[in-house]
C-alpha cells in the first residue's frame, strides 16, 4: 500500500495598504501551467516547523529581501486532487508585504502581478478559488493584531 498526500502551504501576500494581493503565474507546473497563483509550496522534511516551511518557499520565490508579516495562528484550507492523482491540503496563511522587491524564482514563475482587490473576480488566468480564499483570510485581519504577526 502506498500513499500519495501532500501538505503544500500557500501565503495569500496582500499590499501594505491592503487593497492588492501578490499573484505569480507558474511556470512548468503539471495542474496549473501558465495559471496565477499564490506563493507557496510543499512542506520538506527538512522544514524544522511549518513557519520554517513557510519562510524557506518565501525565499524561493520571491527572494529573501522581500519582508512580509505573516499570521501563524489560523490558515484557510483547501482540498486537491491533482491530475496524477495525489491528494493535497492546502493551508493558505494572510500575511502583507512589509519592505524589499520581489525577486522571482524563475524556473517556477513567468512573472508576478499585484492584482487589485477590486478585480480579482474578473482576472485571468488564476485558479478558481481565488478569490474566495482573500474573502476568507480577509476576515482574520479584522480580528487579528499586529503582535499577532511573524515577520519573515
Amino acid at each position: 500500500m502506498s500513499y500519495h498526500f501532500q501538505y503544500c502551504q500557500k501565503i495569500v501576500v496582500l499590499s501594505a495598504d491592503k487593497t492588492k494581493v501578490l499573484l505569480c503565474k507558474r511556470r512548468g507546473e503539471a495542474d496549473y501551467d501558465g495559471i496565477f497563483s499564490f506563493i507557496g509550496g510543499k512542506m520538506e522534511t527538512t522544514d524544522a516547523s511549518i513557519l520554517a516551511g513557510l519562510k524557506r518557499e518565501k525565499d524561493e520565490e520571491v527572494g529573501a529581501d522581500f519582508k512580509i508579516a505573516l499570521y501563524p495562528e489560523f490558515s484557510h484550507n483547501t482540498f486537491f486532487r491533482k491530475n496524477d492523482g495525489n491528494a493535497m491540503i492546502l493551508p493558505h496563511y494572510l500575511a502583507f508585504h512589509k519592505s524589499g522587491e520581489i525577486d522571482l524564482c524563475e524556473e517556477e514563475y513567468s512573472e508576478y502581478q499585484w492584482v487589485s482587490l477590486d478585480e480579482l473576480d474578473t482576472f485571468e488566468p488564476k485558479i478558481p478559488n481565488i478569490p474566495e480564499t482573500v474573502r476568507e483570510l480577509l476576515k482574520l485581519e479584522k480580528i487579528s493584531t499586529e503582535g499577532d504577526y511573524v515577520e519573515m
